[in-house]
């Protein structure tokens, strides 16, 4: 079992893995909040369509490319989405977005995976929600976990950069209002 990080905690890959890392996955995952009472009971929940998505941004903190539900790969396809959840039903992670590390073009200097909620539903009808990062082992290497909800829509959650030649992860934690990836570009060039 990897880290369990905490807002702002930051860990070096390579460090964390007993193996040279070429493949990782970021793994979102979520389920609706049951609501209280006898009603909240027969009614159930309701679908929360949340959505990851991967911005690559270059060294000058450019966006360069996003991977998300529309746009499946990166152009250079070192990024990969596994395709749209719109309920956050089952069990494990919902929405799963690949990474080929040594694919990464050296311009790309900042992976940042970010959770939006699609239909403007905030995160106090949310359940469970976290984020893990997971190795070619197939071993998690860390999680974050949203804890609490909270009246924002969309969230940073972690970001993978380059230093000093290795790549490190930084569980960002970071909540905003937005509905897509689109809305969150320029609060995510703020934690660059």
């Amino acid at each position: 079992m990897g880290v369990n990080l905490t807002k702002g905690q930051k860990i070096s890959l390579a460090k964390e893995a007993d193996h040279p890392l070429d493949r990782v996955f970021m793994g979102l995952g979520w389920d609706a909040a049951q609501k209280g009472g006898f009603f909240g009971r027969l009614m159930g929940s309701g679908d929360i369509d949340l959505d990851a998505s991967c911005v690559m941004f270059d060294a000058d903190k450019q966006p360069v490319d996003v991977v998300y539900f529309g746009q499946l790969a990166s152009k250079d396809g070192s990024v990969r989405h596994s395709g749209d959840n719109l309920t956050g039903e089952g069990d494990g992670d919902d929405e799963i977005i690949n990474v080929i590390l040594s694919n990464v073009p050296d311009t790309i200097h900042y992976l940042v995976f970010t959770v939006s909620s699609y239909r403007g539903q905030t995160f106090d009808e949310v359940a469970n929600a976290y984020c893990r990062l997971v190795d070619d082992r197939n071993q998690e290497i860390a999680r974050y976990t949203i804890s609490g909800g909270g009246s924002f829509t969309a969230m940073i959650m972690a970001k993978l950069y380059r230093h000093n030649g290795e790549w490190k992860m930084h569980a960002v934690g970071e909540s905003m209002s937005g509905t897509t990836v689109a809305d969150m570009i320029n609060p995510i060039r703020s934690i660059l």
